[in-house]
């Protein structure tokens, strides 16, 4: 038997537990430790008074096959949404023969995808598309001016730098000003200018101006759905009935089935080292320090934090110098329940209680801290308790641990969401019923200070052979989920195989498939 440790219960870990242990995995004894009381980590989902909140949004969709293979075995991806066509009448369901979620918890719901921009009270198609409405809210001299801008920039090319000039070179200048360079900035808390451009070719090097008029050609021809479609333009996604932490919740239940070992509140502090591999795995926990033997070891824990772990050798010191200096940036969701919206829906998108029919609401005025608004009945709506007469919406805020909107209370914090929603024209005095607050601490993993030396990290613990970085913070990499999956699936085959070159695992998502952005 090989001792098999894996650090974090989120999508990554879970992933490569199950993948593991399927098909006769039975000579590996996995062991799974979560620091946290939950499960699915950044992906979970969070209950309060009946109503179910995402933290930050999870569509479901990928162009990778074995992730969506993974993701029906765990839940089917067939459910048509009975829910919406019986209230809204459709003729036709979203998707055939699948289960009816009326009757079940465990199925994944087809949702439309519909993400706007608001800018200066007006709405704007995520991404930008050049149509009539588009022209009518910018005005004809802005959207010359924007034009203007996008052909320079067609002709002139600016060094690649810098997130700054990679979103320019695609946008133009004035678009860029208008619908990046503010959510940027409240995203990450440093101006675009400031961020490698390795951000961008991580998450919208497909999107452009010419990929948004490709995908306008291919519905006005009638060739929707003929060739690639970048990620950002697709209209459909999945999503599990009751949020995406039920996933995780099914998949955790289903690595324990097949006999892994699941240990709630076990902070890593330690990973012993010898001779040039892991020995051990030390935890705090709630009935004091573990320590766990390791043969194997895969880790999603933050690469900063693992290679501060290690102890029984000396980490160079350039190694840790650059391991403490990666960044990230926090994040915190506020859940408002509301009895309406004040926006009203001018789409021709039929919704319960004809709300606004987005998912997403991108926030790009400067005057709030807000930086997106996510629509929970939109998503589906068993994630609310009563569709029918509220609204349950999730606040994102950006922010550092320890900061001054971070030490805020829960009322302080819910009291400026609604005076922004108010200012904004969100909502009307008096419309909140009942708030919640979450905090996530290492939510993004960004790409300034000593990012640009990541490389000395990344060789350092590729160096240890028996432990495998995967995942969001695992690798210092800002993938979805499907994406942090895939380095689990790719280090598992590694595992499996008797290899130690790690390559492939750091290679998922570096390729020409564009990944969604966020």
């Amino acid at each position: 038997m090989k001792n098999v440790v894996i650090i974090g219960a989120g999508p990554a870990g879970l992933t490569a537990a199950v993948e593991l242990l399927k098909d006769g995995g039975s000579i590996y004894n996995v062991t799974i430790l979560e620091e946290s009381s939950d499960i699915g980590g950044i992906s979970k989902t969070v209950s309060y008074k009946g109503n179910r909140m995402d933290l930050g949004g999870h569509r479901f969709f990928t162009k990778v096959d074995e992730v969506n293979k993974f993701w029906n075995d765990i839940m089917p991806l067939q459910g048509a949404d009975s829910y919406d066509d019986k209230k809204l009448g459709r003729k036709k369901p979203l998707s055939e023969g699948g289960p009816d979620p009326e009757k079940t918890d465990r199925v994944c719901l087809v949702r439309d995808r519909v993400s706007r921009i608001y800018y200066r009270k007006h709405f704007f198609d995520y991404p930008i598309s050049m149509k009539l409405d588009t022209i009518k809210n910018l005005g004809f001299f802005t959207t010359a001016k924007a034009g203007c801008s996008y052909l320079k920039t067609c002709v002139v090319k600016k060094p690649e730098d810098n997130l700054e000039n990679f979103y320019i070179n695609r946008f133009g200048k004035v678009l860029y000003s208008m619908f990046f360079e503010s959510y940027t900035e409240k995203l990450w808390g440093r101006h675009p200018r400031e961020i490698s451009a390795d951000w961008g070719a991580q998450r919208v090097k497909g999107l452009s101006i010419m990929a948004v008029l490709k995908d306008m050609t291919r519905k006005l021809f009638g060739t929707k759905g003929k060739g690639e479609v970048e990620t950002s333009l697709i209209e459909q996604f999945w999503y599990p009935k009751l949020g995406p932490g039920q996933m995780w919740e099914e998949t955790a239940a289903k690595a324990v089935s097949l006999g892994a070992k699941l240990y709630k509140n076990h902070k890593v502090t330690g990973i012993g080292v010898k001779d040039g591999r892991a020995v051990s795995v030390t935890c705090e926990t709630p009935s004091g320090e573990k320590t766990f033997d390791a043969d194997i070891i895969l880790s999603s824990m933050p690469l900063k934090e693992l290679v501060l772990a290690v102890n029984g050798t000396q980490v160079p010191e350039d190694v840790m110098e650059t391991a403490k200096g990666l960044p990230y940036r926090d994040f915190i969701t506020m859940g408002l329940l509301v009895d309406k919206l004040k926006l009203k829906n001018t789409t021709k998108i039929r919704t319960l209680g004809d709300i606004v029919p987005d998912n997403w609401i991108y926030v790009q005025d400067r005057g709030v801290k807000l930086g997106r608004i996510q629509i929970f009945n939109n998503w589906s709506p068993y994630m609310v308790a009563d569709p029918d007469n509220t609204v349950w919406i999730g606040l994102e805020y950006f922010c550092n641990e320890g900061d001054d909107f971070w030490n805020m209370t829960d009322r302080e914090s819910a009291k400026l969401a609604v005076k922004e929603l108010r200012s904004m024209g969100v909502i009307d005095k008096g419309a909140v019923k009942a708030f919640h607050r979450e905090k996530v601490k290492k939510a993004y993993p960004a790409y300034f200070d000593t990012y640009k030396d990541i490389d000395r990290v990344i060789d350092y613990v590729d160096g240890l052979q028996n432990i495998y970085c995967i995942g969001r913070n695992g690798q210092h990499r800002y993938n979805n989920m499907d994406h942090s999956m895939l380095t689990a699936m790719k280090a598992v085959q590694a595992i499996k195989s008797g290899r130690t070159d790690k390559t492939a695992i750091w290679n998922v998502n570096t390729e020409k498939e564009y990944h969604e952005s966020k």
